[in-house]
Order: structure tokens, then sequence, then C-alpha cells
């Protein structure tokens, strides 16, 4: 089987991105002790130097601890892909990771929703036209890549119906400002 394409990990980024930058209403981050023997466990790796992280990131590693701990085991199991495809990110794709991130978030909830369809019909492709499709844009030199963005954005202009898909995964949907 192929793995994920960049896309996966961008709308895994995305979904994963509040709970790591999103600010918590509780009322201040608890010391080390005060945390529950569930929630010690699982953040045992940040024991040593809890007392001097700054308490908006205990209270978003806490946050954390608990949508953990509120998923399914397949949840957990995507999650940890996703974050083991971001731990090998390089700074710069770690970057442009989140300026996609932000770039999908100030587009209006109707464009997002398109994107999101868009995203769940390639994921519903059969991993060979999945490969396919992403092989085809890969082999694009960038003047054909800026030649389909162009077209695709010409396209938008008019009325989008659910059948319609990109015709390829890693299109414009994906690219974010440039």
């Amino acid at each position: 089987m192929k793995k994920p394409t960049s896309r996966r990990l961008i709308l895994g980024v995305l979904l994963l991105w509040p709970t790591l930058t999103l600010a918590v209403e509780s009322g201040g981050a608890l010391n080390w002790d005060q945390l529950s023997q569930e929630e010690q466990q699982a953040l045992k790796p940040f024991q040593e130097r809890w007392g001097s992280l700054p308490p908006e990131r205990r209270e978003h590693l806490q946050q954390g601890v608990k949508r953990w701990q509120s998923m399914t085991p397949e949840q957990r199991t995507q999650a940890k892909e996703r974050f083991a495809r971001w731990q090998k990110m390089t700074p710069e794709q770690r970057q442009m990771a989140r300026q996609r991130y932000q770039h999908f978030h100030q587009l209006p909830p109707e464009r997002q929703e398109r994107l999101r369809r868009r995203a769940q019909w390639f994921r519903n492709l059969p991993p060979e036209r999945r490969a396919e499709l992403h092989a085809k844009w890969q082999n694009m030199t960038p003047e054909q890549r800026r030649e389909f963005r162009e077209k695709w954005r010409e396209n938008q202009r008019g009325p989008m119906h659910d059948s319609d898909t990109p015709p390829h995964p890693e299109g414009p949907e994906r690219m974010g400002p440039r």
C-alpha cells in the first residue's frame, strides 16, 4: 500500500492543530501533582520540566491528553501516524503546513466545505488511482502546475456541484497562497 499523500498529512495537521494552538478557557494550569494519574502517565515525558513550562503550554498539553483519552483506538492510530509524519517534516515543510492551515481557516465556510468534500472524494478513490493522480501531479513541470491552477481557478467561478472533483490529488486546494 502506498504511503499517505501529503494531502492527508495536511488534513491531519488541520484536525490536530486546534489542540496545539487554541487557548484553553480553563482557569489556569495545574502543577504536576494536581494532574490525575492518567494525565501524569500520558505527560510523563514532560514531568521534569513541567514546572518550567508556560501555563498556556501546560493547559494545551492537558487538553491534548483529554482529547487523546476521548479518541477511539482507530483515531489514536491515525493521530500517531500523523504525528510521526509531522516529526519527519523539515522546518520549512512545517511552516508551509501552518500557512496552509491559516489560509484554509480564512476561507469562507462554504469554500472550506467544498475542499473537505474534495478531500473525501480523493480518500475514497482506490489506492491505485490515488497513486496515479499523485504521480501525474508530481511529474508536472512548475509551468504545467501553474497553468493547471489558473485553469482550475477559472472553472471555480461557475456553480460547483458535489460531483465536480479535482482532476488530481495535489490540485490547487492543497497549494495555499503563493
